[in-house]
């Protein structure tokens, strides 16, 4: 049934094309031909170039898009297959870009439970580097977000893959990197300029550069 599936999605599954997006890959099939055939009024030029052109331009397109959903980071109808393989839920309501945060974190958490494997999960959410910091006395780690600044967005999503890879016995805490006073005088910034900016882009500002 999933081969059927997949075969019907791969005929019937895109979604419809607009002129603009394939008539830019259409192909120029009048310079193939004679010379005395260039004119752009005449049968083999509205067979050629109106008829069988736009019909290649289509095809390219389908090729291209089939292509694109081979890569976690370019596929868009064809996540749900990513999903399936996985053994994730799909949840077409959610966007492209959280989608694919989830299958990279599944995959980059695929055997054994290690602190590089946990690293690799928390960056695949987070967009930069994440340290893991160990400390085995109180049966815990802390996994801090040193690459990127204030709250990744789908925090759940990451909380959920954390749950699923770590030892049962362990538990952790999320430290996030934040502006201090130093930093933002570093940038110049005054108390009047201060004022003008909401207290979450204070926690932030400067540090996004």
């Amino acid at each position: 049934m999933y081969g059927d599936e997949l075969y019907g999605s791969v005929l019937y599954g895109f979604s419809e094309a607009n002129s603009e997006d394939t008539e830019k890959l259409n192909p120029d099939l009048m310079r193939y031909l004679p010379m005395y055939y260039k004119s752009d009024s005449g049968t083999m030029y509205y067979l050629q170039q109106k008829g069988i052109a736009p019909e290649l331009g289509k095809l390219k397109y389908s090729i291209d898009e089939l292509l694109a959903q081979c890569f976690i980071d370019t596929a868009t109808w064809g996540l749900k297959y990513w999903e399936h393989e996985l053994g994730l839920q799909t949840d077409p309501s959610k966007p492209y870009e959280r989608r694919r945060e989830i299958i990279k974190a599944k995959l980059r958490g695929a055997g054994t439970t290690t602190k590089q494997m946990i690293k690799n999960v928390a960056e695949a959410f987070s967009g930069g580097e994440v340290t893991v910091e160990e400390e085995p006395e109180q049966a815990r780690f802390i996994l801090r977000f040193v690459g990127t600044v204030g709250i990744p967005p789908n925090m759940a999503g990451l909380t959920k893959a954390i749950e699923d890879i770590k030892p049962a016995h362990l538990a952790y805490e999320y430290a996030f990197t934040w502006s201090w006073w130093d930093n933002l005088t570093d940038k110049n910034l005054t108390w009047d300029e201060a004022s003008t900016h909401s207290w979450d882009d204070i926690k932030i500002y400067g540090l996004e550069e």
